[in-house]
C-alpha cells in the first residue's frame, strides 16, 4: 500500500454564463488537490493506497470522504477536523493551463500535527508528499516530521507542485522542496515549477543537485513535449508527448505521478534496493506508461484520472 499525504479540498470550476448576467457565475465543484488525486489516480490503476489528511467534518469534508470510498481509498489514515474545506477556485486559460486561487487559511487539510503522526505497519510500502501540504503550517512540518522518519525504510517519493497562491513566499518553497529533495528516492517536478523555483537556472543544474543527494530518479514533465528522466545510473534522455485531442492540464501531473508508482509497483520494484538498481530499459517503460497515462487525463476536463484497463 502506497500512503499518500498532503491536502483534500474541492475545485470550483467557473462556467459559461447562459445568461451573460453579471449578478450569476456558474461553477462546477469537483473534488481535487494534488495529494487526493493521486491516491484516486493510484486506486484507479490498481494500486492499495491510503491517503493521510485532514478532512473537514463540513459538508463538503463528508463528501470527499465519501469519495475516498467509492474510490477505494484506505481511511484509515483519514482524520476529521472540525475546521472548513479548502475551496480552489480554477479559471481555464484558451491552453487549458489552470490558474488557481485558493480559499485555504485555517482549515482542515491544514490542520495535521506532529500528535497525529501515524505509526505505518509493514502494508506500507511508501509515502507520497507534494503541493502546498508542504509549506502551509502546520501540516508542513508534520509531513516534514514522518518523511525524515521513514526515510531509508520505504519508498519516498515527492512532487513539489508549486502553489502560490495559498503560500507566495518563494524562499520557502525553495528551502522545504531542497529538504526534502535530500529526503526523497524519486522525485516528480514539472518545467513550471523549475522555471518558479529557479528562473535564473537551468533545470539540469537543478535536478542533477537532487541526484547527488539520495535520489535516484528524477522525471522532468514538459506538458506538449513529453517528459525528461534523469537516472543517478543512466543519466538522462527524454520521450514525446502522446498526441491527444487537449481538453484541459487538471490533473496531468497527479496521473503521471501516480502512473509512476504504479508501474513500479504492478512489478513488485516499490522498494528503496530495486529503484536503485532498475535498468535504463525499465525506466523507459516507467516513463512511456506516465506519459500516456497523462495523456488519457489530458484528453477529459478536470481532473478524470484514467484506469489500468485504458492504458493496456
Amino acid at each position: 500500500m502506497y500512503l499518500v499525504c498532503g491536502e483534500a479540498l474541492f475545485d470550483f470550476f467557473s462556467e459559461d454564463d447562459a445568461g451573460g448576467r453579471a449578478s450569476q457565475v456558474n461553477f462546477q465543484a469537483i473534488a481535487g488537490g494534488s495529494p487526493f488525486n493521486v491516491a484516486v489516480g493510484l486506486r484507479r490503476l490498481g494500486v492499495d493506497a491510503a491517503l493521510f489528511a485532514g478532512l473537514s467534518t463540513d459538508y463538503l469534508g463528508r463528501r470527499l470522504r465519501q469519495v475516498l470510498h467509492d474510490e477505494g481509498v484506505n481511511p484509515d489514515y483519514l482524520l476529521d477536523v472540525p475546521a472548513p474545506t479548502t475551496l480552489a477556485m480554477v479559471a481555464l486559460g484558451a491552453d487549458g493551463v489552470p490558474q488557481y486561487s485558493f480559499r485555504g487559511e485555517g482549515c482542515a487539510d491544514r490542520q495535521l500535527h506532529l500528535a497525529d503522526l501515524p505509526e505505518l505497519d509493514s502494508r506500507v510500502r511508501g509515502l507520497h508528499v507534494g503541493s502546498f501540504s508542504l509549506v502551509v503550517q502546520p501540516v508542513a512540518d508534520t509531513l516534514l516530521a514522518l518523511v525524515r522518519r521513514e526515510r531509508g525504510r520505504r519508498l519516498i517519493s515527492l512532487d513539489p507542485n508549486v502553489r502560490l497562491n495559498p503560500a507566495p513566499d518563494l524562499e520557502q518553497w525553495r528551502q522545504r522542496i531542497e529538504t526534502l529533495a535530500a529526503l526523497a528516492d524519486l522525485i516528480k517536478v514539472s518545467d513550471e515549477d523549475l522555471h518558479l523555483l529557479y528562473p535564473d537556472r537551468e533545470p539540469r543544474d537543478v535536478i542533477e543537485g537532487w541526484l547527488r543527494h539520495h535520489c535516484q530518479l528524477v522525471f522532468l514533465t514538459r506538458g506538449a513535449e513529453g517528459a525528461t528522466v534523469f537516472s543517478r545510473a543512466h543519466g538522462h534522455w527524454s520521450a514525446p508527448a502522446v498526441p491527444i485531442k487537449m481538453a484541459d492540464t487538471v490533473g496531468a501531473g497527479d496521473t503521471f505521478q501516480a502512473a509512476l508508482i504504479a508501474w513500479l509497483t504492478e512489478r513488485q520494484l516499490d522498494s528503496l534496493e530495486a529503484v536503485a538498481r532498475l535498468s535504463r530499459e525499465q525506466i523507459e517503460q516507467m516513463l512511456r506508461f506516465a506519459i500516456h497515462a497523462a495523456a488519457l487525463t489530458c484528453g477529459k476536463t478536470g481532473p478524470d484520472l484514467p484506469y489500468r484497463h485504458q492504458l493496456n
